[in-house]
């Protein structure tokens, strides 16, 4: 199965990890040859990043309390009526970090997953590994439409995350439903010869997804198309 990326989408994510790397790192520090120069970066990023994370919430608290107490007053109610205390926020954080603290704790994981002692085990002790993503196949289904390009059927449908679409047709040829094509990329156009005009057969289409070249999921409902007019 494959794996998620292991950098967490959000602020407060990618600060926790950056904790635990500047915590965790110094145990692998000599089998992966890092200098004392990174290891005091990453412990300065996270440090500094924390400090950051922080702070900005507080900030926001604090605007938020004033929005309070402005509407308060606006539009009179209970409550306290005293000023927003302001946070107390320590300018002194050493050493400054220059910005690009993310760009450098990737850099940072692709040597070391690029490094010969690198290990699975290793890997997710670091929380560097993404969790194994489960696709819920079973539930897939496409849902097709159809436009028009010169009179010949064009089967719409969203690829998602299969690999492809496996479609059917009907010809009303008294065979029933037979394989007609299996597609990699939307759309599907049917160049099959068309009825004679004014003669209008019905044609009828269903599909289902494929994922490493085998059917995965429920079969589409079938779409209905007047073919030759």
């Amino acid at each position: 199965m494959p794996n998620a990326t292991f950098m967490p989408k959000t602020d407060t994510g990618k600060v926790e990890l950056l904790e635990h790397v500047a915590s965790t790192l110094p145990k692998y520090q000599s089998i992966f040859q890092i200098s004392n120069e990174d290891m005091e970066t990453v412990k300065s990023d996270a440090v500094n990043l924390r400090h950051a994370h922080t702070s900005h919430h507080q900030v926001q608290n604090y605007a938020h309390h004033w929005t309070a107490y402005k509407n308060q007053l606006l539009d009179g109610g209970g409550g306290d009526v005293s000023w927003p205390v302001a946070p107390v926020i320590d300018p002194h954080i050493s050493p400054t970090v220059t910005p690009g603290v993310i760009a450098r704790l990737s850099s940072l994981v692709a040597r070391i997953k690029a490094h010969k002692n690198y290990t699975t085990a290793i890997g997710q002790d670091l929380h560097i590994i993404g969790a194994e993503i489960v696709l819920d196949t079973a539930s897939w289904k496409p849902a097709l439409s159809v436009k028009y390009i010169a009179g010949h059927p064009v089967i719409v449908w969203s690829k998602g995350k299969a690999g492809a679409i496996e479609i059917w047709a009907d010809r009303s040829d008294g065979n029933g439903f037979s394989f007609f094509t299996i597609n990699t990329e939307p759309d599907t156009s049917d160049n099959t010869p068309l009825p004679a005009t004014g003669t209008g057969i019905n044609w009828k289409y269903k599909a289902i997804y494929r994922l490493h070249d085998e059917q995965v999921g429920q079969w589409s409902d079938v779409l209905s198309i007047l073919a030759g007019g």
